[in-house]
């Protein structure tokens, strides 16, 4: 069983260093393990993945058919070393993936959460996630790549923002209003200030110990930041997210641009790139759920500037 578990660590050091990230995917893996291990399983056969992919019993469909992935994925890696090793076929636990419709957050429901962080009972979290959420909301950068963030990659003197080997092993600069700078510069100041002589983790955002974030607890925090807030899921909706503040920030942009006559379509590709997008497919999904941007498009169509 330890080889088992050993050649799966290798497996994801192998991808690893192709550049893939594998948060989630390493995670679910190993949880796999873990259940091949308590089971006293040692080889990996279609009806052991299906059991494992179908927890927990309530989820959806498309989250199991997410787990058996991770396991299909690594089945046929293993299947070359292990013969006796089933890879779970495509059509097993079908999920078909709907994508819904973010939460654009309004410029007054963020001022709200913000203000909310005045009610966390610690000191130290508070100012971690007044500075967080107003970091993501101006630039729209992913909740991964803010708490990844070092003290070095926050460049505040040169007033920019540095995002390394983010999704895709892509790595991108970010140059930060000078409201964010001195906003950031705040928060460097309280930060430090509040953890004394406590050994911190290199990171720019830190927990209330001075270790880095998690981003499952920035997930936890920031729903009861909405609940201080007021803020409810829309009907037919789902629970409003951090994520969403990335999809807020991408719309905010392209409103700015065609209320003030902006070339739309010859500065999408600069937005991609700051959002760190493989290809600008990815920023029309983020741009495609605001009616009033939608509206602004058709007038543009109706009524082009003419051409000088």
């Amino acid at each position: 069983m330890n080889s088992l578990r050993r050649t799966a660590e290798e497996y994801l050091a192998m991808r690893r260093a192709l550049g893939y990230q594998l948060d989630r995917h390493g995670r679910l893996l190993l949880q796999f393990i873990d259940y091949l291990e308590h089971a006293r399983v040692s080889t990996i056969t279609v009806d052991v993945a299906v059991t494992w992919a179908r927890q927990p019993v309530g989820a959806t469909p498309i989250w199991w058919a997410s787990r058996l992935s991770v396991i299909r994925c690594f089945a046929r890696h293993l299947h070359a070393l292990d013969p006796a090793t089933e890879v779970p076929p495509a059509n097993l636990l079908p999920g078909h993936y709907h994508r819904t419709a973010p939460r654009l957050y309004s410029t007054a429901e963020i001022t709200d959460i913000v203000h909310a962080t005045g009610l966390l009972s610690a000191p130290l979290q508070a100012a971690t996630f007044r500075a967080l959420i107003g970091l993501l909301a101006v630039t729209g950068i992913r909740v991964g790549e803010a708490v990844r963030l070092d003290r070095g990659d926050v460049d505040l003197d040169a007033a920019m923002l540095t995002i390394i080997k983010s999704k895709h092993g892509q790595s991108r600069q970010l140059p930060l209003h000078p409201s964010a700078v001195t906003a950031l510069s705040e928060y460097a100041r309280r930060r430090d200030h509040l953890l004394g002589t406590a050994v911190a983790a290199p990171s720019f955002f830190v927990s209330t110990t001075g270790t880095r974030l998690a981003v499952a607890k920035v997930d936890i925090v920031f729903t009861r930041l909405l609940y201080h807030s007021g803020i409810q899921p829309s009907p037919g909706r789902r629970a409003p997210r951090v994520h969403d503040l990335r999809h807020s920030f991408a719309v905010a942009t392209v409103l700015h641009w065609y209320r003030t006559g902006a070339d739309v379509q010859a500065l999408l590709p600069s937005l991609s790139t700051y959002l760190g997008h493989v290809a600008p497919e990815s920023t029309y999904w983020y741009l495609q759920a605001a009616p009033e941007l939608l509206a602004l498009a058709a007038a543009r169509l109706e009524h082009p500037r003419e051409s000088t």
